[in-house]
């Protein structure tokens, strides 16, 4: 009898919660280095997450200037790389360009890749590296800047290396495979591992999915 009043109780919860369209959404949010996902419906979000993306003051290979506020109402995908990278960088930047390629004529999206390398990575030797691998797109942007701001950046704001780079120093090299999807929020919604085309192909249906959110 009462598993059958309880089943009864959770459908009344569902339907009502469906009729008003109270669903949790299907991409968490982010609102620590631990990466806890918090499923939530995105009214009670603009409340209980509290984590934005901020302090972005960069330059692109273009040498056009970057900052929050241009990113606003956009959503936005970071990575971090460096162009002497020999490794780790070329297979991650050729699965990131796939993605690009996919949402090259959308202007609602926007393509951040920050060096970590910005006293050797010019606006002159960006382009180069835009040239020589092809990533001319539009929205794809390779930056450069002030070291300790954009180190700031990737472990304060947009956690890149989850807990463990948190608390880093600014002056400590940064290298992560990590890519991070953000809302037109600035909040962050996703985190992967770029060097897995799995994962970069699940965070094409989530660039879609964060799409129909908005």
């Amino acid at each position: 009898m009462y598993q059958s009043l309880w089943k009864i109780s959770f459908l009344v919860i569902f339907c009502i919660g469906c009729a008003n369209n109270e669903k949790p959404s299907p991409l968490p949010y982010y609102n620590s280095p631990d990466f806890n996902p918090q499923f939530l419906i995105p009214p009670k979000a603009n409340n209980l997450i509290t984590h934005h993306i901020d302090k972005i003051d960069v330059v692109d290979q273009g040498g056009q200037p970057i900052i929050t506020e241009d990113l606003k109402g956009k959503i936005h995908i970071a990575n971090f790389f460096f162009t002497r990278c020999a490794i780790i960088c070329p297979p991650m930047m050729q699965n990131l360009k796939s993605i690009v390629n996919e949402f090259s004529n959308d202007s609602s999206i926007i393509f951040l890749s920050y060096s970590v390398t910005p006293w050797s990575d010019s606006v002159a030797t960006l382009k180069n590296y835009v040239t020589e691998n092809k990533f001319n797109f539009k929205n794809w942007h390779l930056c450069t800047g002030n070291t300790a701001s954009i180190y700031t950046l990737a472990r304060r704001y947009y956690f890149a290396e989850e807990s463990l780079g948190y608390s880093r120093d600014s002056t400590e090299f940064l290298h992560t495979e990590h890519v991070l999807l953000i809302d037109p929020e600035l909040r962050i919604r996703g985190i992967y591992n770029a060097s897995l085309k799995l994962e970069m192909e699940q965070l094409t249906k989530d660039i879609y999915i964060l799409k129909n959110e908005y």
